[in-house]
């Protein structure tokens, strides 16, 4: 058989076709071969001649191998990411437009408003030391010109800002015009109700359910009353609160605090996380998620830390006369103020007082009564054995009145709740007082002449002393008491089993004959 002409006699030529053929097959990374890559280095180089070809080579295929890739590349490129920072300056673009482009005349910009003077809190908070950046303020306050345009607000005012793990809540404290607030519930407390429907809904069909098969025993247990909350304008739930993650941003109204809610946030300590809708999982359990969590813990940062100078706030004639034997809850300005001399207000605290009324350990500002709302409930119900056996009388629950000074304040742990100091000992003439919470880090006051403001800037966590200790679980609950009706017996042996079964059939025998004796006696009667 004739060999064909293309296929080579000699073996090196056939190792030389095999080796190009291997430097022919294509990467799959870069989809290039060896062979046409070494092709165009070689061409390179007798084309350049460096003097040093051997230092350069790799450098050189380094070059041919970007070229031919930079061909191949094609003229779209990926949008590239844009950053947060300039995310949040468009958000913010908004506060430094006017409303509808029009230019505003100068009356309409005298009449009054209830937008607060920032820009005056932030040069008196400088000279404390604390406060906010400029910049950052002069956002505050075109935050604050939108919430008070957007809504019917009789008084706002900067409470403060509140520090996260992913990012900080800025909080604004308003009051209202009256007859125009919208009562807005709760969305925990509307989620209950529905749960508390769909329950019952599921209760009663399993009941009907049961008491088809086998009725079950009724629990004669009945929850303790719920602490009703106060009504808007009243206690802690006298002033709104929005808040807003970053100037520019909506406004978000957080709703009223419960009782419920300030007594469970007493009992944990938790960061916030930036998220309104985060989760709150602590022990004991938290009824809410972290906006009512935040809610109750701007009630509390301001019922312990908003002060003012003694003899600003005065009680009404006619309510003094009213309410002497009651807690007072409302207050007016003093129109003949003068103010406190500096130096006093520093070396006393008794010059400083309370305008927030305290919150009692039922989680209200006023004390009520459960026992009577008990009594009605049973009323209603007509439970009137249960009417007869009455408890004893609570005692009413009292706090420290309105106005009270901060010189009756409790110490915790040896710490004294406040610290006053100058802002200046260099230029006293021209110093104010800078009041500072122990209690509540992160809460100052300041105080000069016939002006004085509050501001908080921190974590939301009060200070507790040596160090914190999560309440230990309640003890678990006792076993159902043990009885014959529920011990599980012994399987019976064989034996045991044919001795039963023999003595029923020797009852089962004498209960027949003794009917049939009882059949002859009947007989024999009615035969005579």
């Amino acid at each position: 058989m004739e060999q064909s002409e293309d296929v080579p006699h000699n073996p090196t030529e056939q190792a030389a076709i095999c080796f190009k053929a291997f430097m022919l097959k294509n990467s799959p990374k870069s989809n290039l071969n060896l062979y046409d890559h070494l092709v165009r280095v070689l061409c390179k180089v007798m084309d350049e001649r460096p003097e040093n070809a051997v230092d350069i080579i790799e450098d050189m295929s380094l070059e041919v191998k970007r070229a031919g890739m930079r061909d191949k590349q094609s003229t779209l490129r990926d949008t590239p990411p844009v950053p947060a920072v300039q995310v949040l300056a468009e958000q913010q673009k908004t506060l430094f437009t006017r409303g509808g482009g029009d230019e505003v005349e100068p009356e309409e910009e005298l009449v009054e408003t209830p937008l607060p003077n920032l820009a005056e809190q932030s040069f008196f908070l400088e000279q404390a030391g604390v406060g906010l950046a400029r910049e950052e303020m002069q956002r505050v306050h075109l935050a604050l010109k939108q919430l008070v345009d957007s809504q019917p607000l009789q008084s706002c005012r900067f409470w403060g800002k509140i520090l996260g793990t992913r990012a900080n809540y800025l909080v604004a404290e308003v009051d209202f015009r009256e007859g125009e607030e919208e009562e807005e519930d709760s969305p925990q407390e509307e989620g209950a109700d529905e749960e508390e429907k769909e329950g019952g809904s599921k209760d009663d069909d399993e009941e009907e359910a049961e008491e088809a098969i086998d009725p079950l025993p009724e629990s004669t247990y009945k929850p303790p009353p719920a602490v009703p909350k106060e009504e808007n304008r009243t206690g802690v739930n006298k002033f709104t609160y929005f808040v807003c993650r970053e100037p520019g941003l909506p406004w978000v109204r957080l709703p009223p605090v419960t009782p419920a809610q300030i007594t469970a946030a007493r009992q944990i300590r938790r960061f916030f996380t930036g998220d309104l809708d985060a989760p709150v999982v602590s022990y004991p359990p938290f009824p809410g998620n972290e906006t009512t969590y935040l809610r109750a813990q701007v009630a509390r940062i301001s019922a312990g830390t908003q002060v003012s100078p003694l003899g600003f706030y005065q009680f009404g004639e006619e309510e003094g006369e009213e309410e002497e034997e009651t807690a007072r809850d409302s207050f007016e300005e003093n129109p003949e103020f003068e103010g406190v001399p500096v130096p006093e207000m520093v070396e006393s605290l008794a010059n400083w007082v309370h305008h927030v009324q305290h919150i009692l350990q039922q989680g209200r500002c006023v004390w009520v009564n459960l026992a009577e709302k008990a009594d009605e409930d049973l009323e209603e119900e007509g439970d009137e054995e249960e009417k007869e056996e009455e408890p004893d009388e609570p005692e009413p629950e009292v706090g420290p009145p309105l106005l009270t000074p901060l010189s009756e304040d409790a110490e915790i742990d040896n710490t004294p709740p406040w610290s006053a100091k100058m802002s200046s000992a260099l230029i006293p003439q021209f110093a104010i007082a800078v009041l500072r919470s122990n209690l509540w880090p992160g809460a100052y006051a300041y105080a000069t002449g016939k002006k004085f403001e509050n501001i908080y800037i921190g974590w939301g966590m009060k200070f507790s002393g040596d160090g914190y200790t999560p309440p230990v679980p309640p003890a678990p609950q006792r076993e159902y008491p043990s009885g014959e009706e529920i011990t599980e017996a012994l399987d019976p042996s064989l034996e045991e089993e044919q001795a039963l079964q023999a003595a029923l059939e020797e009852r089962r025998a004498a209960e027949e004959e003794a009917e049939e004796l009882e059949g002859e006696e009947e007989e024999e009667e009615d035969d005579y």
